[in-house]
């Protein structure tokens, strides 16, 4: 075994063993403490490398902190982007399994965060995407950011939500609870879209209205005041 290898070896050792003490607090609540130890366990391994398109979908072991979801990924998807096909070594696959499951982690614990101290949803959005750099598909990373932009309740979130969800739908297995419940959220989902359009919508004419009335008052007052207009006027 080599340098390089011991030292990858141990680096995931470290990161699994904090990620177990992230585990812990967060079974215990404790959302800020196992925020911190998932970071650092996340600080300890290297950077992404993109999966090939050919060991994408991979099945993950993960701590789940509050899912029913089986966490199962389809094979059937092709990958949405096009990265280097050349194939990792068993420890980057390894590293990449690790890295995907703490960016999902942190990300369930930022959605409590939100939920019980009233946190800043978009503080992190990067770590919606990040889990699923290293498989598109990953099934619980999809469910957590579709959550997530679900606490948003703008009408991009919402937009971004139902993607994630159709998504979802095409990996689950039909007659899955998972699945039969994704339909039942997407339904539920579909007039809380109308309605964010429609008070978005209404939000941005209301904004152009008023600058519409700003700038011809300005105008109306620059031609009343303006002495040569005022000449003009009078003739």
């Amino acid at each position: 075994m080599t340098e390089t290898e011991t030292s990858v070896e141990e680096l995931l050792r470290y990161a699994e063993e904090l990620k177990g003490e992230g585990n812990d607090h967060f079974r215990a609540r404790r959302w800020e403490e196992a925020l911190a130890a998932y970071r650092s366990a996340l600080g300890r391994l290297p950077k992404h490398k993109p999966i090939p398109k050919s060991e994408r979908n991979i099945d993950i072991d993960e701590f789940t902190p509050d899912s029913n979801s089986s966490g199962q990924s389809s094979n059937e998807n092709p990958a949405r982007n096009e990265v280097d096909e050349t194939p990792l070594t068993e420890e980057e696959m390894q590293v990449a399994k690790a890295r995907s499951v703490l960016n999902a982690n942190i990300g369930a614990c930022y959605v409590k965060l939100v939920m019980i101290l009233d946190w800043n949803m978009h503080l992190f959005p990067q770590h919606k995407i990040l889990a699923l750099l290293d498989d598109p598909h990953y099934v619980k990373a999809l469910q957590r950011r579709a959550a997530s932009n679900e606490q948003l309740n703008t009408w991009s979130s919402l937009s971004s939500a139902r993607e994630d969800y159709n998504t979802l739908l095409s990996i689950l297995p039909k007659s899955s609870n998972d699945s039969k419940e994704v339909q039942r959220v997407l339904r539920l989902l579909q007039p809380r879209l109308e309605v964010a359009q429609n008070q978005e919508t209404a939000e941005m004419l209301d904004k152009l209205k008023g600058l519409g009335n700003n700038i011809l008052g300005r105008h109306s007052r620059s031609t009343w005041f303006h002495p040569a207009l005022n000449q003009s006027i009078l003739r």
